[in-house]
């Protein structure tokens, strides 16, 4: 039987029944078929599998017609790390600096099991490894005489079933308390370690019944619920549900359920149950709410003096709906502006600035001390300064976020103070963000969230926009009239005509920005292909140019494409350096995406780069990108929160523009096509979009309005202090 021995790199598909496919870097095998230090697919029922620990798979590699080479598994063993793969992961650990993989096998190679003891010795024993500087010499050394003492918690945590990293990040947070944290409770972790990992630890020794457990499971279950559909509560049988199917717990909850409540871990209300936190929050942007629409309003007297100057000075001539919409605006302490793609909302936004500008007769700098532009992406905050001319950021930036703790430094305890707040892009906001924004302002303030309501809603819980809106109690005005670009513009008419579900045969008539090209699946990565070809005929670069899918997985998924669209805009060049990093390929030129925020080098999840240099053999810079001018040095260990961005998600899309793109719409993407998905695609396209594929698909897509509708109780929390006021 063959064998390969490994690391998981990522996971591909999973069922509920424990089938797998994956991919999984080969470190040794006994046939000359598989490929060493390379990726292979494995398929087969394999428990879960963790990226840090080594496994030996055991079975046969086969070809399958549809995919290719594969190992298919018959038997699975997880290893018990070698002392030589201890001793390396040990120092190539983001905790030793200065040191990588290649430079922690010199050292193994050099000393052996001793390695650590004869670094601990001197420094200066370090030397004698080949290719060593003094410098990364000394760094190494310190890391490691700083971790020494921790030899026995090491062993200790090793022993119970922590990886290599997870045992430092515990050691170093807990130190003489660690122990008698985890005899404790071992899910006392649960904010430092992943839930799956204390879980698997915790059943080795204990019942699975135990109340320590079944309380823990029971928070577990409620976060993935409420994350994995956006609800703000659960009802009892979804939780009760999730334990019996995801960790067998079939126990009587009931008790549990009320001690977590009084422990102020949950919340339980009317037959629903909160997460603590989540009620928290909901209920704090009802309050913040009702104190601002129980302000007293302001008179504008000469409005319609300061609309014709402004006017006059961004040359724009205002219809009556956006009149009323920037006068309703400064008028009221909180509102809503709401509209679909080319209905003006930028355009009103601009003019609310200049009539405050004016009415309160200040300067620039004078402006730029009351006036806050806020967006939930880099992109959309990007997009709002780009159309404003005035500094917009990130609401994460604005609020100081602390990325290591999850916390945000501008709070209730250290409010901003500002007088017109303006919030883009307001669909993506999710409550406990909405909340935290509260949070950090003063109230004595004119907040204006615009955005449009038909999007795809947050990615994290809550459904603010809506609710805000369905509750008829904030001001509202709702932008129907579409006035973008020119009377040949077709994108913001088809957005409009897939929300109202009315399409018609101009859907595949060519326009001068839109086109339809009908395609069977197979035909579709050539078809893409003749289309790139042809912009690029026209000078038409990839960083003017998005394509975007709904799925990341299969023959016309994002993965695939982006591999399509890499060897397409940046092929393989023995002049530029790439370096592998699991089963993503990175070169320099390359188009990525950040996956997550990052404060300190300025950049945001959903920002889009380019790879400037890639240093292989170099841990700590492995690669800079250029984030339009702002340049990020990333470690090996963060090109995790990168991605090719040649193709991406149509909700990572959300909140940002482009000039021109290509959108595929086939029968295999069918359980992810809905109404407001397709919608939120089509209306990231400014100067042209090309739909490619199956025109029933689409219509299938545009007829579906199937979206999960989000459990929440903002709208009722609003209309309820109404009544108690009333």
């Amino acid at each position: 039987m063959k064998y390969v021995k490994g690391k998981l790199s990522t996971i591909i598909f999973e069922s509920s029944a424990g089938y797998r496919v994956g991919i999984f870097r080969v470190y040794e095998t006994n046939t000359s078929e598989i490929p060493v230090n390379k990726t292979i697919t494995f398929t087969g029922h394999v428990p879960e599998m963790n990226r840090d620990d080594y496994y030996i798979l055991k079975g046969s590699y086969v070809t399958n017609y549809k995919y290719g080479k594969q190992f298919e598994v018959k038997e699975f063993e997880k290893v018990v790390p070698e002392e030589k793969d201890t001793i390396i992961e040990f120092l190539s650990s983001s905790f030793i600096k200065g040191c990588g993989v290649k430079t922690a096998e010199g050292i193994y190679n050099t000393f052996g099991k001793d390695s650590i003891e004869k670094i601990k010795e001197k420094k200066e024993n370090l030397l004698l490894v080949p290719k060593m500087t003094e410098k990364r010499a000394e760094s190494i050394y310190n890391s490691i005489i700083k971790y020494s003492k921790a030899d026995d918690d090491l062993k200790y945590l090793k022993n119970l079933g922590f990886n290599m990293k997870d045992s430092l990040k515990l050691i170093e947070k807990y130190s003489d308390d660690l122990k008698s944290v985890i005899s404790d409770d071992i899910f006392n972790l649960i904010d430092d370690i992943d839930f799956k990992v204390l879980d698997y630890i915790f059943l080795k020794n204990n019942k699975k019944d135990d109340e320590r457990r079944v309380k823990a499971c029971i928070i577990e279950a409620m976060k993935y619920l409420t994350f994995e559909h956006g609800d703000i509560y659960l009802d009892k049988v979804e939780i009760v549900t999730f334990l019996n199917e995801a960790y067998n717990i079939s126990v009587n909850i009931n008790d549990y359920l009320e001690e977590l409540h009084l422990k102020q871990k949950i919340v339980i209300e009317n037959e629903d149950y909160y997460l603590y936190k989540d009620y928290i929050d909901e209920s704090y942007i009802a309050t913040c709410i009702k104190k601002l629409l129980k302000k007293k309003k302001d008179e504008i007297n000469n409005f319609d003096k300061l609309i014709k100057e402004t006017e006059k000075e961004l040359k724009i001539t205002y219809n009556k709906e956006q009149k009323e919409a920037i006068k309703k605006s400064l008028v009221n302490n909180i509102s809503l502006i709401t509209g679909g793609p080319g209905t003006g909302k930028t355009t009103i936004t601009e003019g609310i600035i200049n009539v405050y500008k004016k009415l309160n007769k200040l300067n620039n700098d004078g402006l730029k001390q009351e006036l806050l532009l806020l967006a939930p992406t880099g992109r959309a905050a990007t997009k709002l300064f780009e159309f404003t001319g005035y500094n917009a950021s990130t609401i994460h930036r604005f609020l100081k976020w602390d990325k290591d703790n999850d916390t945000f430094s501008v709070n209730e305890y250290n409010k901003q103070h500002y007088k017109l707040i303006i919030v883009d892009e307001s669909s993506m906001l999710d409550n406990h963000l909405t909340a935290s924004l509260f949070r950090g302002l003063n109230l004595d303030t004119k907040i204006i969230f615009v955005g449009d309501e038909y999007q795809l809603p947050s990615i994290r819980p809550g459904l603010i926009l809506a609710d805000m809106i369905n509750s008829k109690i904030i001001p509202h005005t709702y932008l129907e009239n579409i006035y973008r670009q020119s009377d040949k513009s077709f994108i913001p008419v088809l957005a409009k005509s897939i929300k109202e579900n009315k399409l018609n045969d101009n859907l595949y008539k060519k326009k001068d920005d839109y086109s339809f090209i009908k395609a069977p699946d197979y035909q579709i990565k050539d078809l893409l292909k003749q289309i790139l070809i042809k912009t690029k005929e026209k000078d038409i670069d990839e960083s003017k140019i998005q394509v975007l899918a709904p799925m990341y997985r299969g023959t016309n998924g994002i993965d695939a494409f982006n591999k399509l669209l890499q060897n397409f805009f940046n092929p393989k060049n023995i002049n530029k350096n790439e370096i592998k990093y699991y089963d993503k390929t990175l070169r320099e030129g390359d188009k990525i995406m950040c996956l997550e925020n990052d404060l300190d080098n300025n950049i945001s999840n959903g920002d889009i780069g380019f790879i400037a240099s890639i240093n292989p053999d170099n841990n700590d810079e492995a690669a800079i990108i250029d984030y339009d001018g702002n340049f990020v040095t990333y470690r090996r260990e963060m090109l995790s929160t990168i991605t090719h961005a040649y193709c991406i998600s149509i909700h990572k899309s959300q909140g940002s523009e482009y000039d021109h793109v290509i959108m595929p719409i086939i029968m295999s993407y069918s359980r992810m096509l809905y109404n407001k998905l397709i919608y939120t695609g089509v209306s990231r396209a400014k100067k042209s979009l090309i739909l490619l594929g199956d025109p029933d698909a689409f219509i299938k897509a545009t007829s579906n309005n199937y979206s999960l509708v989000r459990k929440t109780t903002l709208k009722q929390k609003l209309l309820n202090n109404i009544k108690k006021d009333g």
